[in-house]
Order: C-alpha cells, then sequence, then structure tokens
C-alpha cells in the first residue's frame, strides 16, 4: 500500500498536465486541456490502484496525456470503414454521396447562396425551384415537394389531405420502419383515423370499396420494403386502388419507402418498383427517401398531382419540415446524374454498389487479401470467401446480392475481439462476423479505403 501510496503522489497536478498538452499542442480551446488532463491523472490513478502500474515516469505520463488529448480532440460524429457488406447501412450514415453532391454541397456551404432568390429576376424565390423541375422530368408527375425525410413527408401528406378524417389501408401494409416508428403512429400524430381492411396475407379491392365511407379522406397504399409476404397471399395494386378511389373522388396515396429510379432487374437484381412507374398508375401522391436506393442526402420526397403537392405545400407544418441549402446542393447534384442512367450507375455509390458484378467484387477482395498479405502482420491469416450482401436500408428485403469478403484469421484474437479491436482504429473498421469468422466485405468498401484496412490492422497487430 505504501508502494501505491508514493506513485499516487507523483502524479502531477491537473493544471500542469493541462500547460504542458496547451504547450506542445496550440490552438484548441482550453477547456480540451483540462479535459485531456483530467482524464489522463484519473486513468493514471486508477492504473496504480489496480497494480497494474508500478513505476510512474514523466514519459509515461507525457504518454498517457497525448492519448487522452487525442481522445478529446477526436469528434464524435466521424467517418469509418463499412465492410458490413450492407449498401444502405442505417446505423452507418445510410447512402454515401457522389462526388458530384459532395463538391455541390462544398461550393454551397462555403458562402451565400440563392437559396431563396431569383437571380434572374432580383426578387424572393422559392428553394423547392432548384430540385422541382428536375423532379418532374425524372418521375413524370405534375409537381414536387421535399421535407426532411420520408416519415415527414408522410406525415404532412397525411395531416394536409386527412386530418380529422379516415384514411383506409391494408393491414398487411401496416409497417414498422427504423427505430420503432410504425405506420399507425405516424397516422396518429397526423391527426387522421386509421380504417384497417383485409387479413395481414390477403386484402382484396372489394375491402376498400366497403370501407369507403363519407369520413375517408384518401385510400392509402404503404409499399413493403423491408419486409416480404410469401406463400397464399394478395394484395391490391396501385393502379386497382387509383381507378377505385377516383370512382368515388378521393385520392390515393402510396409510401414507397425506399424509392428509386432505376430499374435494378435490368441489371440482374430483383425487381423494386420505380417512382416513375407508380407515378404511373395514376396514383396521386407518392412519398420516397432521398438517402436510401436514390444515394442522395437525407430527405422525403413528395411528387404527384399538382393540385395535391400545393395544398402540401401551404401547410404550416413545411416550415419545420423544410431541408436546408446543403441537403437541396447534393440532391440537386444527384438528380442531375439521374438524367443520363450510366452516369447514376457509375458516379451514385449505392448503385454503384447494388449493380457491381461478383466478378469485380471478387477481383477486389483478391486485391485486398494481397495487400494484407504483403504487409507483414504475423499471426493473422487471410483468405477470400463467397458471401451474400443485402441492399439494406429498408429496401430490396428478398434481393441477394452474391459477394466476396476477406475472411481475416488472428492466432491471438478471437473474431468478437478482432472487431473490438477495429473499432477503436484511426479510422474506425466496421466489419461482420460469420460462422465464427471475422469477414471484410469487399462490396461497401471504395477502393481507397483498402490502404486503411491495411493500416487499421497494422494499428491491431501491433497491440497483439
Amino acid at each position: 500500500m505504501a508502494e501505491k501510496e508514493r506513485l499516487l503522489s507523483q502524479i502531477p497536478a491537473v493544471h500542469l498536465v493541462a500547460e504542458e498538452l496547451a504547450q506542445r499542442h496550440p490552438g484548441h480551446p482550453a477547456v480540451f486541456y483540462t479535459r485531456a488532463a483530467r482524464r489522463a491523472t484519473e486513468g493514471l490513478r486508477r492504473e496504480i490502484l489496480a497494480g497494474r502500474l508500478r513505476e510512474l515516469s514523466a514519459e509515461i505520463v507525457h504518454r498517457v496525456a497525448e492519448e487522452s488529448l487525442e481522445e478529446v480532440l477526436r469528434p464524435s460524429l466521424c467517418p469509418v470503414l463499412n465492410a458490413t457488406g450492407v449498401v444502405v447501412h442505417t446505423n452507418l450514415g445510410r447512402a454515401p454521396l457522389a462526388e458530384e453532391a459532395l463538391e455541390a454541397i462544398l461550393s454551397v456551404a462555403r458562402g451565400y447562396s440563392n437559396l431563396e432568390y431569383r437571380l434572374s429576376e432580383g426578387r424572393r424565390g422559392s428553394r423547392y425551384e432548384h430540385v422541382e423541375g428536375l423532379l418532374r422530368e425524372l418521375t413524370g408527375a405534375e409537381a414536387a415537394l421535399v421535407v426532411n425525410n420520408n416519415a415527414a413527408a408522410v406525415l404532412i401528406t397525411l395531416n394536409t389531405l386527412a386530418r380529422g378524417k379516415e384514411v383506409v389501408v391494408s393491414r398487411g401494409e401496416l409497417v414498422e420502419i427504423g427505430g420503432s416508428f410504425r405506420m399507425p403512429e405516424v397516422m396518429a400524430w397526423a391527426g387522421c383515423r386509421l380504417r384497417e381492411v383485409g387479413t395481414t396475407n390477403r386484402t382484396h379491392l372489394r375491402d376498400y370499396e366497403e370501407a369507403i365511407n363519407e369520413e375517408t379522406a384518401l385510400l392509402m397504399k404503404v409499399h413493403k420494403s423491408n419486409y416480404a409476404l410469401v406463400g397464399f397471399t394478395k394484395e391490391v395494386s396501385g393502379a386497382e386502388l387509383a381507378e377505385l378511389a377516383h370512382k368515388y373522388g378521393l385520392p390515393v396515396v402510396e409510401d414507397l419507402g425506399s424509392g428509386c429510379l432505376v430499374d435494378f432487374s435490368r441489371y440482374g437484381v430483383r425487381k423494386e418498383p420505380t417512382v416513375q412507374e407508380i407515378v404511373r398508375t395514376g396514383v396521386d401522391i407518392v412519398t420516397f427517401s432521398g438517402d436510401k436506393l436514390l444515394g442522395a442526402p437525407q430527405a422525403g420526397i413528395i411528387v404527384g398531382r399538382r393540385e395535391l403537392v400545393e395544398r402540401i405545400r401551404s401547410n404550416p407544418l413545411n416550415r419545420a419540415l423544410r431541408i436546408d441549402k446543403l441537403t437541396l446542393a447534393g440532391l440537386e447534384a444527384t438528380l442531375r446524374l439521374y438524367l443520363d442512367e450510366g452516369l447514376a450507375r457509375e458516379h451514385i455509390p449505392v448503385l454503384s454498389m447494388i449493380l457491381m458484378p461478383a466478378r469485380e467484387v471478387r477481383r477486389r477482395a483478391l486485391r485486398l487479401k494481397r495487400m494484407l498479405s504483403r504487409a507483414g502482420l504475423p499471426g493473422f491469416s487471410f483468405r477470400v470467401v463467397p458471401t451474400v450482401c443485402r441492399t439494406g436500408g429498408g429496401a430490396l428485403p428478398l434481393a441477394d446480392l452474391p459477394s466476396f469478403a476477406v475472411a481475416v484469421e488472428s492466432d491471438r484474437l478471437s473474431p468478437e475481439e478482432l472487431h473490438a479491436r477495429l473499432r477503436t482504429t484511426e479510422p474506425p473498421v466496421v466489419g461482420r462476423i460469420e460462422e465464427e469468422r471475422f469477414l471484410l466485405e469487399v462490396r461497401t468498401l471504395f477502393p481507397e479505403d483498402f490502404p486503411l484496412v491495411v493500416r487499421a490492422l497494422k494499428q491491431v497487430a501491433s497491440h497483439v
């Protein structure tokens, strides 16, 4: 105990450690030096009391203080390398943006912009003008509006068109989206009443017609983008629903969830209805996300009949849900790429990853394996294995993406320990464990990520 007391007495005062850090690394707020110094001294105290630190020198104090300052200065929100194989990974920020979108955002962010100013007329304009024309051209809809996410798009649409009245929905389409947000709850917050029809697995057109009454505001269809019903099932198409609704003078709203503008089936991936196809069915309002299959920043996009979109635009909620200039810049740049599908496939990361042929994924996996094998990591071995990736983001639930990964094995670390350590490297690497193997899925890694993955494993190997 006397030895521990002696070591504890040698720990410098917090203000002295903070002053030294400020001298060595000037230019940061003073609170960061104090925070790092306090963290360092408390860490040293814990190590001494636990018996893990039996000597204390100026070099040890300096090293611990430097490490603490690095941790304090590191932003909470930071880039990570996605080696999970999930393309639109909700927990990892969903869609990575195209370079064109990043350049547009940076350009607008640097200074002022014509966000709500018509340069040709020298007067105030609307922020939505920057993307509405593109959305009309790409989807074939009469009008368009953008809010901050698809849940908001559904909320403001229902609040505008059905507040105080009934919305008829199939029981099999009452989905729960990410974060435990459920469609019935969104409807309740929108101020409308849910009228369920049909059963979980089968809903007929007559079910909708029998539910229509003087309290009915609209019929709604929710695309099952994050799950699938198979077997003895029946659902009513948007075209059938639109014909029925218009017979009674009612609108139809379809929530597509992860809306896309490219027909994936042309490239060998499971069919997902495009926004253009849904608009052509006669559905009056279509809502979908910007940051999923579209590959743009987070946004909720509303397209459809001009009269209804204008009513939604005039809702006071729109100001609370509107998107900012950075989102608009990124969305506009992404939508411009869709004017040429070939450019969209090549430049929008989500599309490139989903549509990448398995042979190209294998070629990249072999390249990453060679880089890792040549890195000189003792105790580690690498091999390329076939896998299956997912689209993620609540989209294409039945679409398997044949893929390849690099399986990493260590003679001293379990897959769980290896993964835990890689999540603390700079930058962090998030992979996945499958069949007791740690996998680096290559489909969701960019080629420029490969040297960073090698560096991360070197960091781990140096501390094993």
